[in-house]
């Protein structure tokens, strides 16, 4: 029978993704044999498993941290968010259609056989199972129905711990507030506090945490300081996204920030790489001083492709790949394209007229693809030569099939019995997310950007994405070894009783 313990936080985005990470990385170091878990996770970034199941990203960075492979039990249940009151369920890597929110909180409980059976197999290879919580539990509203937070907890009769983020402001109102809204036999339950995001000298804190744990009976068991660690972040809060955010760096990368923006974690394969600034953009004049503009997946194509011609970037990007290269992934590939259609209304249905920078025609379907690819970047023409011959893998997640429009397209990829993408001029586009994620090929073109601003950046000098996301996994264990109180942390475990 596993061991386990839950992270919950007061918010979104308060740090359980980080700190359930991080307790998977340390158990990891200590020799316990680790798996994450959470039991609905919703996201718009997501990953493909060997199986070809889909889950969130969240839970493969904390397998990675734990040292495991990523298995969607990990994530039986992801809802992605097509519009503002609904989603597409994901069940045990499936698509099961979308639901909007009144019917799917109906059918939730009907969900507990799927989580139960989850659990049961994370169970079988795996000593401590590192839970994670979603927004907060004191969404009172909710509480019915809950199936991730207090009700998953008492379903695995797991402790909790809350945590609180300090760096938005408010945090002890954020964690007094939360467990005055909890439940005598959920509050029962929360055994140690966390503070998270913490800037500045520790004992100006001594007061408040003094009254938290007079109020409360609860014992703060540390506060997490902020740390420079560049993790996986599958929130639409994510700090990756705002303005003012980026580093600088030689080579200036843009990002579309669609309003459904998805994987955006496939441009976290620049972090390892000091001459490359990512930035997230949602005005056409952003584009000025670009090197290369990337539009990123997108959960609703036709609704962000709309969005961007509103927004008046059809002409600047059309003026961009004049000069520059530019690259779509998923659905920033689909806008490339001539036109893409929905005749099953998939998303919004009907028909809308692409970017046009690539000859090819996408039509939604009814059947979703995941799998994951692996081949080599073929020639192409304009920028995306010099990548010709580099060896790709990643994954596919999509509901699109892409064709070209006419004979003699160059498709950007060639995998096993078939091929991927397209790329005329400046302008290339794949399915293939986590490309970026393969050898050196981030480093490459960092390198080719570089040189057509004639810069030169020596060969080598970068760690390449999956090494360092180990040194990011360490940073933050030792971090957090250093300001938690581990001792309480293992005298929590509990044998789950599921």
């Amino acid at each position: 029978m596993s061991k386990v313990i839950m992270v919950q936080g007061t918010m979104s985005s308060a740090g359980k993704s980080y700190l359930a990470a991080g307790l998977c990385r340390i158990f990891h170091q200590d020799g316990w044999r680790v798996a994450p878990f959470k039991s609905q996770n919703m996201a718009l970034n997501s990953f493909v498993t060997k199986e070809g199941l889909e889950m969130g990203r969240a839970q493969v960075m904390q397998a990675e941290a734990a040292g495991v492979e990523p298995v969607c039990a990990m994530n039986p249940i992801l809802l992605k968010p097509t519009g503002d009151t609904k989603s597409q369920v994901i069940v045990n890597g499936v698509s099961r259609g979308d639901l909007d929110a009144m019917a799917y909180y109906a059918k939730k409980k009907a969900l507990l056989p799927v989580i139960r059976a989850a659990f049961q197999s994370l169970e079988k290879d795996a000593d401590i199972i590192v839970i994670e919580g979603a927004e907060s539990p004191a969404e009172v509203n909710l509480r019915e129905n809950d199936i991730v937070n207090m009700g998953l907890a008492e379903l695995v009769d797991a402790p909790v711990l809350l945590v609180g983020d300090i760096d938005r402001g408010g945090v002890f109102a954020q964690l007094l507030g939360t467990l005055e809204l909890l439940t005598p036999s959920e509050r029962a339950r929360v055994r140690g506090l966390v503070i998270n995001k913490f800037r500045g000298e520790e004992s100006l804190l001594t007061p408040g945490i003094d009254l938290l744990t007079d109020r409360t009976k609860v014992p703060t068991l540390g506060v997490l300081p902020w740390i420079p660690v560049r993790l996986d972040d599958e929130d639409s809060l994510s700090a990756r996204l705002q303005k003012g955010t980026a580093r600088e760096g030689c080579v200036d990368i843009a990002v579309i920030r669609f309003p459904r923006i998805s994987n955006f974690t496939d441009l976290d394969a620049f972090d390892p790489i000091k001459e490359a600034h990512v930035r997230y953009v949602d005005r056409p004049e952003e584009l000025a001083g670009a090197d290369l503009l990337i539009l990123p997946g997108s959960k609703n194509t036709i609704g962000d492709l709309r969005w961007l011609k509103a927004a008046g970037f059809a002409k600047p990007i059309s003026a961009f790949a004049k000069d520059h290269p530019v690259l779509g992934i998923c659905g920033g590939y689909q806008m490339l394209g001539e036109t893409v259609e929905d005749p099953l209304c998939v998303e919004e249905g009907g028909e809308e007229t692409g970017l046009g920078l690539l000859p090819v025609r996408t039509v939604l379907m009814g059947q979703k693809t995941t799998r994951l690819s692996s081949g080599k970047i073929l020639a192409g023409t304009g920028f995306f030569q010099g990548l010709g011959g580099a060896p790709v893998s990643g994954y596919e997640i999509h509901m699109g099939d892409t064709r070209p429009m006419r004979e003699g397209v160059t498709p950007f990829a060639a995998f096993s019995g078939r091929t991927d993408g397209a790329v005329l001029g400046n302008a290339a586009g794949t399915y293939l997310h986590g490309l970026l994620d393969a050898g050196d090929l981030a480093e490459n073109l960092t390198r080719m950007l570089a040189a057509r601003k004639g810069i030169v950046i020596a060969k080598g000098e970068h760690t390449n994405p999956r090494a360092f996301r180990e040194t990011q996994y360490n940073l933050m264990a030792e971090s957090i070894r250093a300001h938690l109180d581990l001792d309480a942390v293992y005298g929590m475990l509990r044998e789950a009783a599921i």
